[in-house]
């Protein structure tokens, strides 16, 4: 049996672990508390993109800043995880399974959107910078996006170029699941968002990751 296409193979890696991974994502990042507040400052944005939005912990940070919010994941696990924070919690959010390279949404719609934590799972090169060209086509003119990646920045990581790899989960039962992951040297990501149709705002890294403040072109 030939092997699954990578997203295939992404989205069967997290339907798998979907419940135990929500659980241990229960806080929006700081990085993106800041980038959401600062945003908007001068009032709520009409329409917000949680792109790769996992169980919905930003989706939900976003629902108080925007008047309608978007999810978007390719794993139907972690949207019913997520479709379950909604309901227990009171916020709305239209919840959408999709391949982050091909998104399914018109252009400019979005005036704000997330993208974290996502990036990294894409293969090869071609597919991350597809993808972030789609964030570009999505984002409304003056809208603005934060990114992030996993970086060789992390103590994890004792290298300084870019490379694939795989990280595993562990189940509490000790089954353990391995996990795609293309991890970024920070040069490299620059690259890639220089490469696409993005216009970078800023680029740092924090907390061993890449993060970026991107408009549209």
């Amino acid at each position: 049996m030939d092997d699954p296409d990578p997203q295939t193979a992404v989205r069967e890696t997290y339907d798998r672990i979907a419940s135990h991974f929500a659980s241990t994502r229960e806080y929006p990042w700081p990085e993106v508390e800041s980038f959401v507040s600062e945003t908007t400052a001068d009032g709520p944005a009409a329409r917000a993109l949680d792109l790769g939005c996992g169980n919905g912990r930003h989706v939900e940070l976003l629902s108080a800043h925007a008047d309608e919010v978007v999810g978007l994941d390719v794993s139907r696990g972690l949207l019913d995880e997520a479709t379950a924070r909604a309901s227990d919690r009171g916020f709305d959010a239209g919840l959408v399974q999709g391949d982050a390279s091909r998104l399914p949404f018109t252009d400019d719609a979005f005036d704000i959107a997330v993208y974290v934590a996502t990036l990294h799972h894409l293969t090869p090169r071609e597919a991350r910078v597809r993808s972030l060209n789609e964030l570009a086509r999505v984002l409304s003119a003056g809208g603005r996006a934060v990114v992030s990646a996993w970086s060789t920045a992390h103590d994890t990581f004792d290298r300084d170029d870019g490379f694939d790899t795989t990280v595993d989960w562990t189940l509490p039962g000790g089954e353990t699941v391995p996990r795609f992951y293309h991890i970024y040297g920070p040069d490299e990501f620059d690259a890639d968002l220089d490469a696409s149709e993005l216009s970078v705002v800023e680029s740092v890294v924090s907390s061993g990751n890449c993060y970026a403040v991107v408009t549209g072109r």
